[in-house]
């Protein structure tokens, strides 16, 4: 049966993302929404739309049941949940799925295996991915957190199993402070995932952010679409992000793509994923798996010219991949920034009515964004707003497209990040493709302290 209605469980760019490219296949679109979107983009543009409760996630995006029930309700044959939300709740897969609804996503055994980072990383080690020297697994007493410390060599970095954000995680340079760290650690999981487990792992200095963007049929076969490099972050969120990355060699793009798809293939891993590593002295260190949709897709299709979500919605109907690894090229250089509601220097939240709205145009620049002039952004939800998304001949071609870009970008009655933006591409490090996941707390730190001064 071939799909022909989907139900979009999520809100905001991603969903009239989804939108757009079900339309583009023929395939009709039922938007569900919490009372706070009844005039948000992507339930304008559906062709149907169903609320689900008030606006707290918890109550409306989250709410499992409310979902399926409009599911139903609107004869829809498929789910694609996006990013974020339900996404990566394997219970919610099985859930679409007993339902006899087509579940635009991963196998949910392969989502709940993802979805635990100790199980992931075991399972990664043996699939051949290269690993961070670490624990075997969850540590449970200081005893043996020091005998593995002493063996990988300090610093280290405690993690939390579950979640992520950058909640749960302590870094330890001296078998001194182990003990309390751990502590510490293990009670931020706690609180924030309702999971004490925590794992050890060598803590690299100045690591760059990489990730391998695969894609499987389910059936065997998987491919990978290049690698994006994510480092310019602050606290674990990602700011701007770019493919190719400026220090990746084609010679071993090829070698790592190689390796993760083959590690894809043999899983029969179905739909789309992104294999992240830590990148330091020309060596790869896995740290995790998404096993949905990147905020960051935009620019791998930027340079590979292949239709992500159109690609999700053909292997959750059944269908092979549309391109052999062979079909892939890799052309030009992308970056995206993701503009947010808030302060760009403090990084308060901005919600509020959205006064006047011009959205960058031109050759090679995209705008995924809801907004439009008299739209209020409800303060219950994540802070991004738009993801500006330009294109270039090379990187040099593509900063300075970015760069009128951005100039272009008009959004006002609420603060946003474009001055962040602007701000950041004129650096030389930037300009230049040398930093690393450090660099840009460390320049902001240090533009907050000539402030004080």
């Amino acid at each position: 049966m071939a799909i022909s209605r989907i139900l979009i469980a999520n809100r905001g760019e991603i969903a009239l993302r989804i939108h757009r490219a079900a339309h583009e296949m023929g395939i009709e679109t039922v938007a569900v929404h919490s009372t706070a979107d009844a005039d948000a983009m992507h339930v304008r543009l559906a062709d149907h739309a169903v609320c689900i409760g008030p606006p707290p996630a918890s109550e409306s995006y989250l709410n499992v049941a409310s979902i399926i029930a409009a599911a139903e309700i609107a004869h829809c044959d498929a789910i694609h949940p996006g990013y974020g939300f339900l996404s990566e709740n394997a219970r919610f897969a099985e859930i679409v799925e007993t339902h006899d609804i087509a579940w635009i996503g991963p196998k949910p055994e392969h989502i709940r295996t993802m979805g635990d980072k100790v199980a992931a990383k075991k399972s990664a080690g043996e699939l051949g991915l290269p690993l961070v020297p670490g624990s075997d697994g969850a540590v449970d007493n200081v005893e043996e957190a020091a005998r593995i410390a002493e063996e990988i060599g300090y610093p280290v970095i405690i993690k939390a199993a579950s979640g992520g954000g950058g909640r749960g995680m302590k870094v330890c340079d001296s078998p001194e402070k182990l003990q309390t760290l751990m502590q510490q650690a293990g009670s931020e999981a706690k609180a924030a995932f309702g999971d004490a487990t925590v794992y050890i792992e060598k803590y690299l200095g100045n690591p760059r952010h990489i990730e391998f963007q695969i894609f499987g049929d389910g059936n065997g076969n998987a491919i990978h679409l290049g690698e994006r490099d994510c480092s310019l972050q602050r606290r674990h969120q990602k700011v701007l992000e770019e493919a190719p990355s400026p220090v990746i060699t084609a010679e071993e793009r090829e070698r790592m793509g190689g390796i993760v798809a083959k590690a894809m293939a043999d899983m029969g891993y179905r739909g789309a994923g992104t294999i992240e590593f830590l990148w330091e002295n020309g060596e790869f260190y896995f740290i995790e798996m998404n096993t949905r949709l990147q905020v960051e897709h935009p620019v791998t299709e930027m340079i590979t010219g292949l239709d992500l979500v159109r690609e999700q919605i053909r292997i959750a109907d059944g269908k092979p991949l549309s391109v052999t690894q062979d079909e892939i090229t890799f052309t030009g250089h992308a970056i995206e920034c993701r503009i947010n509601a808030e302060d760009p220097f403090t990084f308060a939240p901005s919600p509020g009515k959205v006064s006047a709205y011009h959205a960058a145009g031109g050759m090679h620049v995209r705008v995924d964004s809801g907004l439009y002039a008299g739209y209020s952004i409800p303060p219950y939800y994540d802070s991004m707003i738009a993801k500006l998304i330009v294109y270039g001949r090379n990187r040099d071609k593509c900063i300075m497209r970015l760069r009128r870009a951005l100039e272009e970008m008009v959004i006002e009655g609420v603060k946003t990040s474009i001055p962040l933006h602007q701000q950041l591409i004129k650096q030389d490090d930037v300009l230049s493709g040398d930093y690393t996941i450090k660099w840009l707390e460390e320049w902001l730190a240090e533009r907050d302290s000539e402030k004080a001064e």
